[in-house]
């Protein structure tokens, strides 16, 4: 079947007033945030296991405390957009802010193993807001080419703080598995910047935001149009996540124990995610005739590290996996934001956004459930590189399909 024509898309909501790059820049940080919640603490989960070791399901919910934030967001990120689109999105980014400096910094002071839980249920809600209304942001205050530009940029900024997440949570995992949630205190300095230096939307200022209504009210949100591209989100992103969250049990299982050498070389592998994303600035082609390529890169990784025997070899398996993860999820948030218009932009972001972190959430179940069946996490990632080979070969399948159907004709008028 021919892939559907996407409409162009109408910026007449752009803000007009963005001037120097202080916006650009306080919006890259807020996109990091939910990346700092999910790779802070990965390296100090084996001490964090040590520590609730006699709790009921420690075994679950240990993990948890990383992934769930994801969970959260998944669920929230679609009401986000639908608050994004109504009521605005700075004064929604700037709160969220606020409240995600509030609640990562909460494990600090809770003992209860489940109140940690909790805590990162509400993280979760806050980075739905935030990662919603940065992203719309972007789409509201930039067009064309530049917005491309900063999207990848996004990923860039949110790959290198992963680097640097990755390095510091290592580090400071030596004094004590609480000591990286210190870091979620950086909330309390952006949100006042953000207030102060983000211009207000479209949406905000009483634009054309209601370009989508018509007569009988508001039109019908695209859902079609963003169902394929959300799903593959969901299976880009179990592929994205796979080596930030699994990386520090890979390298346990060769004996490698070190928080420090476990943060370094997670580090270097999401290093190569920052590559894949300058790459991503100069490839050529729609990103629907990229994914196949891109998934291929990624799933040759998973090979390497389902069967890496040494450290050194699993590391290298991970920079390839990186390398294109690197590349992947800005052709998939741009092809997303592509099939978007203005009016639908805060719900079409919070659909993608909702699917993507879903997908973060599933990676360590999806591969808890392999390592069960297959006896090795090793294995499950091996297994997970054949299924990613498999889902690229079906959308390259596809391509070839959509570019020798004929067509399609349009209905003639009685």
């Amino acid at each position: 079947m021919p892939a559907p024509a996407v409409p162009p898309v109408r910026d007449h909501g752009a803000a007009p007033a963005v001037r120097g790059r202080l916006p650009a820049v306080l919006l890259m940080a807020g996109s990091c945030l939910p990346i700092l919640g999910a790779v802070l603490i990965a390296p100090v989960l084996p001490r964090m296991q040590d520590h609730f070791d006699g709790v009921a399901g420690s075994a679950v919910l240990v993990p948890l405390v990383l992934t769930v934030p994801a969970l959260s967001l998944a669920l929230l990120a679609p009401f986000a957009g639908v608050v994004v689109d109504r009521l605005g999105r700075r004064r929604l980014l700037v709160v969220a802010t606020g409240l995600y400096a509030l609640f990562g910094t909460a494990p600090l002071w809770l003992d209860s193993l489940y109140a940690v839980v909790f805590s990162r249920v509400l993280v979760g809600v806050a980075e739905a807001a935030i990662m919603t209304a940065c992203t719309t942001l972007i789409g509201d205050y930039y067009t064309g080419r530049v917005r491309e530009r900063y999207l990848a940029l996004q990923t860039m900024c949110a790959s290198a703080s992963a680097t640097l997440f990755f390095v510091l949570g290592g580090a400071l995992g030596a004094a004590g598995w609480r000591a990286p949630f210190w870091l979620y205190a950086v909330g309390l300095l952006l949100a006042p910047v953000m207030a102060r230096v983000l211009p207000e939307s479209a949406a905000e200022a009483g634009g054309p935001a209601r370009e989508g209504h018509t007569e009988a009210g508001p039109r019908p949100f695209p859902v079609r149009r963003m169902a394929g591209v959300c799903a593959l989100t969901v299976f880009g992103a179990v592929v994205f996540y796979t080596v930030p969250v699994e990386m520090s049990y890979l390298l346990d299982e060769l004996d490698v124990t070190s928080t420090g050498v476990i943060g370094l070389t997670t580090a270097i592998a999401s290093a190569a995610t920052v590559a894949g994303s300058v790459v991503f600035t100069r490839l050529t082609g729609t990103p629907r005739r990229r994914l196949p390529a891109l998934l291929l890169v990624c799933g040759a990784g998973f090979l390497v590290m389902g069967v890496a025997g040494s450290p050194a070899l699993l590391v290298v398996g991970a920079v390839v996996n990186c390398v294109g993860t690197g590349m992947l999820l800005p052709s998939l948030l741009t092809l997303a934001m592509a099939r978007l218009d203005f009016a639908d932009r805060g719900r079409g972001t919070g659909l993608w956004t909702a699917a993507f972190f879903l997908g973060e959430f599933v990676c360590p179940l999806v591969l808890l459930g392999g390592k069960g069946a297959l006896g090795a996490l090793s294995s499950a990632v091996g297994l997970l590189g054949l299924l990613t080979l498999l889902v690229a070969a079906g959308l390259l399948a596809l391509n070839g399909r959509a570019a020798i159907a004929p067509p399609v004709q349009a209905p003639e008028q009685p």
